[in-house]
């Protein structure tokens, strides 16, 4: 009695699992013992074991890929191993499969719709598809990080297709960042992806791109997601060869590219530049058009412009009527609003008031009647506030659907 109760005993300590794997050279499948929850670092020894066996039994495409992204940088790269796996004498992609994340959008994410265009598997985050059956995996735009346990299921490990020149601009919103700052230089790096932190691991390539001047952040990401995949391409066609001769990330002018929220759209009158500005609206504006305030009411901006040759006009009105920043005057020469800001001035033709109005529709709707009912009124109080937005739980308590502000008194 009492050895055969030793003997459950110690089935019950070790309850071994059974994992499957498949050889990448061979594509039989054998399985490992791993020991359970109680063994971890155990059954993680086994599992770089297996992937530094895998990884050498096969040395050349075509791979099996995983391909993990959202958005239009990222459906890039996934077409470019799509059409890697059409028919050839050396075929670089053999198996496809994609994981992406659930989108409340009726349209989807791009590159959902990119998979479903060319019928491609496709599995919902945190469904990452079938273990163990894939070479090397792709991330482009995922945000979303990677355990180590998946990382180790493939053979070649994780590639990340990252739209800056790392070490600059690690994070999710590094396109951004790199116009709203005005960077003169950005690019592309393919990277190996390590757990629990973002855009840390080793290089595998890299090229520098020269930002054109007036760029927008849409028009950059077109651009960089072309040269990321073609860089991927690349990386793939020699991938052993490209992992042997990877290198770390230098620990000198790192920076962090965060996630981009409405409340950067805010124009401040008193601290930004007509410059800074300008590059806010060139980085942003396509996805959260920038806002103010004019006599209580959000208003959006579009289309800025610079402005030149009006500060002896400014310097005059200065004196006179005691602009501040926020002070809107209409130039009727260039049909545009110019508004006061930091160290000048900045322009707009287009204002969204209820509707999309024109800067003369602005001026004759709106600023040139306010001017003549308070003609005696410093100018200073014809402007625009800079708009504050409070939060969604402030918004919430208070029991209204759309945001709530508050002006910030100049």
């Amino acid at each position: 009695m009492t050895s055969s109760r030793q003997a459950v005993q110690r089935r019950s300590a070790w309850r071994v699992c059974v994992t499957t794997c498949r050889d990448p050279g061979s594509g039989s499948v054998w399985a490992l013992g791993l020991p359970g929850p109680r063994s971890g670092s155990m059954r993680g020894r086994l599992l770089r074991a297996w992937r530094e066996g895998a990884a050498a039994a096969r040395g050349k495409p075509p791979w099996r890929v995983l391909f993990f992204g959202t958005d239009d940088f990222a459906a890039e790269s996934l077409r470019a191993l799509e059409a890697a796996r059409e028919p050839r004498e050396e075929p670089l992609i053999d198996r496809l499969e994609v994981v992406t994340l659930p989108s409340p959008l009726p349209r989807g994410l791009p590159v959902k719709n990119c998979a479903k265009q060319f019928q491609l598997p496709t599995h919902d985050w945190p469904d990452t598809g079938p273990s163990g059956q894939f070479d090397v995996g792709v991330v482009a735009s995922f945000g979303r990080l990677l355990s180590e346990d998946l990382i180790l299921q493939f053979p070649y490990g994780v590639l990340n297709v990252h739209p800056s020149y790392l070490p600059r601009w690690r994070g999710p919103a590094p396109i951004i960042h790199a116009v709203l700052h005005g960077d003169t230089v950005t690019g592309v790096t393919i990277m190996q992806i390590k757990p629990k932190r973002f855009d840390v691991g080793p290089i595998i390539k890299q090229e520098k791109y020269a930002v054109p001047s007036q760029c927008t952040a849409k028009e950059l990401e077109a651009i960089l997601s072309k040269l990321g995949a073609n860089m991927l391409i690349s990386v793939l066609k020699n991938l052993p060869e490209s992992l042997k001769n990877k290198r770390e990330q230098p620990n000198e002018g790192v920076t962090f590219a965060p996630k981009v929220t409405i409340a950067m759209s805010c124009i401040k009158w008193e601290e930004q530049t007509p410059e800074q500005i300008l590059r806010l609206q060139r980085a942003i504006g396509a996805t959260f058009p920038l806002q103010t305030l004019w006599m209580g009411n959000t208003v959006k901006l579009r289309d800025f412009v610079e402005v030149h040759n009006i500060r002896s006009f400014a310097d005059q009105l200065l004196n006179e009527h005691g602009i501040v920043p926020g002070s809107v005057l209409y130039l009727k020469s260039s049909q545009t609003l110019v508004v006061c800001c930091k160290e000048g001035w900045v322009g707009v033709k287009t204002v969204i008031l209820k509707k999309k109005l024109t800067a003369a529709d602005f001026y004759n709707g709106y600023l040139h009647p306010w001017l003549q009912q308070n003609s005696k009124t410093l100018h200073r109080d014809c402007r625009f506030h800079t708009l504050k937005l409070t939060t969604v739980k402030e918004t919430e308590r208070k029991g209204n659907g759309g945001a709530q502000y508050k002006t910030k008194s100049a």
